[in-house]
């Protein structure tokens, strides 16, 4: 069920109204849950089952951890929580990705391996609650949580719908005592949930789909473009994935504020960031967090010198670019990421700019730092590393077509719309448009953008989000 697709509507249009007339919490929370169950289960309803195995294994482990003073069993629980949850997040996500690998590498040496491959179907958004419910566990287990007596408040709070299949990656000690609380959504949550919904809408579908197509054409069809055209497409996917992403997390946020309950800020308009570091607390901005927290601190974080510093950072975006996806692909995006933050780290001294962009010498920052990043994208975008070769091969031929103006004229017109909303956001906040002092002039503009969104999805094919396969 895609947030960009009539079906959604439709449901929230049911779900909404059902939810107010709910007298008590209880009954709120159970109608809750049984909602995001059919909203996950709408993809495939075996996908709910592995949600209630990690919600039950990750409740009960969380309540045992608390009730015992005994370390080693403390220890032995958490294990026993990373084992079940990773250990079926690596089967479903990365079995076909490791045996596939060892074949090739076997084969290469000389040997004679047969596939193994299996046809396993990749639960949405098991990534994202995989994370979720283990930052629960880890946090119980650091004594930083007091664990949940409420069994349907724990399921809830994995399952959540808004945000089960692509984020925000909730912390329990935010999200959880919201959902001990009677749900209901104040006039100023409505305004802006409403508003989010829109402008994640118009950013997800006028921006991000529309850029995505041709980003897809021109990446699916690498023999008819030249040099430019291909440049084009890589920095175009870099506007694409932003307003796909970002569009997602607004539209999350929005129908969390309809049901009166807050969800982080994932993204801070990482593209106006002037160095690296800086566009990861703005990127991504729950799971760049939780792997800071979780696995970066874990690994030791700056606490044990320069070189084991640069190591721990590495280390984290290795891996965090293998949460992406099971691709050489994506571990090669996490390493340059890696590479980036260690090289930032050590010129900068430690020093990182992080207010409002006021300046104009922060422009070539911001350009540089854009760059940076788009050419990461290149490779999370080639589906295989023969792919990514290909386009290699396509840049570096320096051939220029008639069409080059075109794309570029395209490309331009995508980074002013994208960077001119940014530029609002990051003076006026992420619902400006209730800046406006007249209701006249707020209703005008959103039902306007809703009305272009709606008329673009009525005619076109919606493309699921980006992060849905992660």
């Amino acid at each position: 069920m895609l947030f960009n697709s009539f079906i959604f509507l439709f449901f929230l249009a049911i779900v909404l109204p059902i939810f107010y007339l709910l007298p008590k919490k209880s009954y709120k929370n159970i109608f809750l849950l049984a909602a995001s169950y059919f909203f996950y289960g709408y993809w495939d309803w075996r996908f709910c089952l592995l949600l209630l195995l990690s919600s039950i294994v990750d409740y009960y482990i969380g309540l045992w951890i608390h009730n015992t003073e005994d370390e080693k069993k403390r220890k032995l629980l958490l294990y026993t929580s990373l084992s079940v949850n990773l250990g079926i997040l690596g089967f479903f996500k990365y079995f076909n990705f490791f045996v596939d690998s060892f074949q090739t590498m076997i084969n290469g040496l000389g040997g004679n391996v047969d596939s193994l491959h299996l046809n396993i179907i990749l639960p949405v958004g098991i990534s994202f609650y995989t994370f979720q419910t283990l930052s629960y566990t880890f946090d119980v287990y650091r004594k930083k949580l007091e664990p949940t007596n409420n069994i349907i408040d724990f399921a809830l709070f994995v399952s959540f719908f808004p945000q089960l299949v692509a984020g925000p990656i909730e912390r329990a000690k935010d999200l959880l005592p919201q959902l001990y609380n009677k749900l209901r959504p104040t006039k100023d949550q409505i305004k802006e949930g409403a508003t989010l919904i829109v402008l994640g809408l118009f950013r997800k579908v006028m921006i991000g789909d529309t850029a995505g197509r041709i980003v897809d054409h021109i990446f699916g069809n690498l023999h008819l473009y030249k040099s430019i055209e291909i440049i084009a497409a890589v920095l175009l996917f870099g506007i694409q994935i932003y307003a796909d992403f970002s569009g997602y997390s607004k539209i999350a946020r929005g129908t969390a504020k309809l049901l009166g309950i807050e969800l982080m800020v994932n993204f801070e308009q990482p593209y106006l960031s002037r160095n690296i570091t800086e566009f990861w607390r703005r990127w991504h901005i729950s799971l760049s967090s939780w792997l800071k927290d979780y696995l970066y601190i874990t690994l030791g974080g700056n606490r044990k010198g320069q070189a084991r510093t640069y190591l721990n950072l590495m280390i984290t975006m290795l891996l965090g670019g293998l949460w992406h996806g099971a691709s050489w692909n994506f571990v090669i995006w996490g390493g340059l990421h890696g590479f980036y933050l260690a090289a930032h780290k050590f010129f900068s001294k430690g020093k990182t700019e992080y207010d409002s962009i006021t300046r104009l010498k922060d422009i070539p920052k911001v350009m540089l730092t854009f760059v940076l990043v788009a050419f990461t994208w290149l490779f999370f975008r080639a589906t295989s590393w023969e792919s990514t070769q290909q386009i290699f091969s396509a840049i570096f031929d320096w051939q220029v077509s008639e069409y080059a103006h075109i794309f570029t004229q395209i490309l331009l017109s995508y980074f002013v719309l994208t960077f001119a909303l940014d530029i609002i956001e990051n003076r006026f906040g992420h619902t400006f448009v209730l800046r406006f002092k007249s209701i006249s002039i707020r209703f005008g503009i959103l039902i306007s953008l809703f009305v272009v969104t709606l008329i673009y999805i009525f005619q076109s094919k919606p493309l699921p989000f980006i992060y849905f396969q992660f």
